[in-house]
């Protein structure tokens, strides 16, 4: 049996949310250690092993954003902002610095538990990636060296264009992605921020993914950020 414990770093210098937070990781088997300041974070972050981190952004010394731009000068470690924020604008300005996921306060432990969940996947298939060039998720599967997409094992026809966007949803699976982000990896940099285009082709690929188009299973919505694959 598997004793190994995801180390959760919990940066956040409200006492009560921490000790909510704390208690709600330990019940559900994760090892979790603290940090009330971002400057303690870092240290924690520099001298040991963590799996994941649970960042509030209001800290006192200097704000989680900056947080999460030094740490991902060095690593890839998921990052869960858990604030009070609940601005779409900082939301998407946070998960383009490099978090992973953003969860307004007040929360709950089982929608906290499960943010996690998902986040510690999309790390493992971050990983896979680098492995094993078929990934799949419920019916869909992906063959990133054929380039090849099949739906319950049958083939499916897509355009260069929504390949290229399907293909960057399974690369970061679980993971929010937001409108910037896309358009910049699908159309360039020099693209803008015109999201007709995005989202054009994003309903021509639901058309051929989804059973449903407008109530999909796979690619979901993050109103006002942009979207996210989910792990069915």
């Amino acid at each position: 049996m598997n004793e190994y414990k995801e180390m959760i770093l919990v940066v956040e210098d409200n006492p009560q949310i921490s000790n909510f937070i704390t208690y709600a990781l330990k019940s559900e088997g994760f090892s979790p250690m603290t940090a009330g300041t971002a400057q303690g974070a870092l240290s924690i972050l520099v001298s040991q092993h963590i799996d994941l981190i649970l960042l509030d952004l209001g800290l006192p010394d200097f704000d989680g954003m900056e947080v999460i731009k030094k740490v991902r000068e060095w690593s890839e470690v998921p990052i869960i902002v858990v604030s009070a924020r609940d601005q779409d604008k900082e939301k998407a300005d946070a998960l383009d610095a490099g978090a992973d996921d953003y969860l307004t306060k007040p929360f709950s432990a089982t929608e906290l538990m499960a943010r996690i969940r998902v986040a510690l996947r999309h790390l493992s298939m971050l990983n896979l990636t680098q492995t094993q060039p078929t990934l799949k998720v419920g019916d869909l599967a992906i063959d990133l060296e054929k380039h090849a997409v099949t739906l319950k094992d049958k083939p499916l026809h897509l355009t260069p264009m929504e390949y290229n966007l399907l293909s960057l949803f399974f690369k970061n699976m679980g993971k929010v992605l937001t409108t910037q982000y896309i358009l910049k990896e699908i159309y360039g940099v020099g693209y803008g921020t015109d999201t007709q285009a995005l989202r054009a082709l994003m309903a021509g690929l639901r058309r051929k993914i989804e059973e449903v188009p407008a109530k999909p299973r796979y690619i979901m919505t993050e109103i006002g950020v942009g979207y996210r694959l989910v792990d069915v």
